[in-house]
């Protein structure tokens, strides 16, 4: 989703906010708020999801435009072919592909996202504006809740019914198992990458379950990297993710845990334990590129090359290096930061003895449960699951 300029199009606009961080509504090509749509994101103010809605709704209303159709007229069946037009698989005729080459098709985590997106959307219209109110019936869907529906609520042993989203595709319940780094991806990437920046950027990310939105917006205060650090929280050497809204380069946290200063002490925050390797690099790092080329911003990861120089890195900068790491070492497959993630949850997870909660509060992940279903599977190459099955087959040694 990216925010290019458009003309001659409705478009999304970004707008500076006072106390940090954007918000986002849309305008039609003379320039003037989409009202309907600046309606429904201003509910989602000062939050990710504004930013994310923004994008997907623009879509769909200039699918809209091109249809013919406003909000009073729209049918449910319209938004089931708008879903089938963008990727998703409908048991009827959607027309001509919305997303042509070069842009693809939504994949199966953006389309429950627009689904979510469309409903809320229309909802708020015709609930709001009174019109519609065969489309609001339609959208107001029951299910039966499941177990883990029950598990999450409280007295949820007596509900009887949950909302559901008539545009939202049923998802099988077991997670997909995620996308590892190709076996012995750190070294290669170590040998490849050029600066000692890059280096200290695999180094964290390997050795964390970092995401890079949240590497890139460090602070050099988040970083406690020293036994019984002043903010008692985290007797080994560790670091502080807190999210920011005001960062000069709009990296911020996808996790907002409450965090605090204190007479110049980071406390709160998502915090990671450090290792000896990640100490390490940084040193490398802040005595060498860090001390000749920082700007005084006080943060941590900087740009190295061009006219800014010296500026806070981005987190789209820090993607494109790994990108082209991996390439340059040959790997197979895209590099991409998430990929790290898995593979430190997996790794902590097999070292563990298969514990989920180890492996919950080594990664700051929601819960053990969810570690459990996603990582929590046999090594299909390990002694014991191939001495198992010749057991079963009988060819036991």
């Amino acid at each position: 989703m990216a925010s290019g300029l458009v003309l001659g199009d409705l478009r999304v606009q970004e707008i500076p906010r006072a106390g940090g961080g954007y918000s986002y509504t849309i305008l039609w090509p003379d320039g003037l708020v989409d009202e309907e749509a600046d309606g429904f994101l201003r509910q989602f103010e000062g939050r990710g999801t504004q930013r994310t809605y923004a994008y997907f709704l623009v879509d769909h209303l200039r699918w809209r435009v091109r249809e013919g159709l406003r909000t009073e007229a729209v049918k449910i069946l319209d938004l089931h072919r708008y879903m089938g037009a963008v990727g998703a698989t409908v048991p009827m005729p959607f027309g001509q592909p919305w997303r042509i080459p070069p842009k693809r098709p939504y994949g199966d985590s953006a389309l429950e996202v627009l689904a979510a997106c469309l409903k809320g959307f229309y909802v708020h219209q015709c609930s709001v504006r009174g019109v519609n109110g065969q489309l609001l019936d339609d959208l107001d869907v029951r299910r039966l809740p499941t177990r883990a529906d029950r598990s999450r609520m409280m007295l949820g042993h007596v509900v009887t019914s949950m909302p559901a989203n008539p545009l939202k595709r049923s998802r099988p319940a077991k997670r997909r198992h995620p996308k590892m780094l190709p076996e012995g991806a750190r070294p290669e990437l170590l040998g490849t990458v050029r600066t000692a920046r890059d280096a200290m950027a695999v180094t964290w990310l390997s050795d964390t379950s970092l995401r890079i939105g949240g590497l890139t917006g460090l602070h050099l205060v988040d970083l406690h990297l020293r036994e019984n650090a002043d903010c008692g929280e985290c007797r080994s050497p560790h670091l502080h993710v807190c999210h920011r809204w005001g960062n000069p380069n709009r990296a911020a946290a996808k996790i907002k845990p409450q965090w605090r200063m204190v007479d110049g002490v980071i406390t709160g925050g998502e915090i990671y334990r450090a290792s000896p390797a990640m100490v390490s690099s940084y040193f490398a790092y802040m005595t060498t590129e860090y001390r000749q080329w920082a700007a005084g911003h006080g943060m941590l990861m900087i740009q190295l090359v061009g006219p800014r120089r010296g500026e806070p890195w981005s987190a789209s900068a820090a993607r494109g290096v790994l990108k082209r790491a991996g390439r340059r070492a040959e790997l197979p497959g895209r590099i991409v930061p998430k990929a790290f993630r898995h593979e430190f949850t997996n790794n902590v997870l097999d070292a563990s003895g298969g514990d989920p909660f180890v492996a919950k509060a080594a990664g700051n992940w929601a819960s053990a449960r969810m570690v459990d279903e996603v990582y929590g599977h046999p090594d299909l190459h390990s002694p014991e699951f191939g001495a198992a099955l010749e057991k079963v087959w009988g060819e036991e040694r």
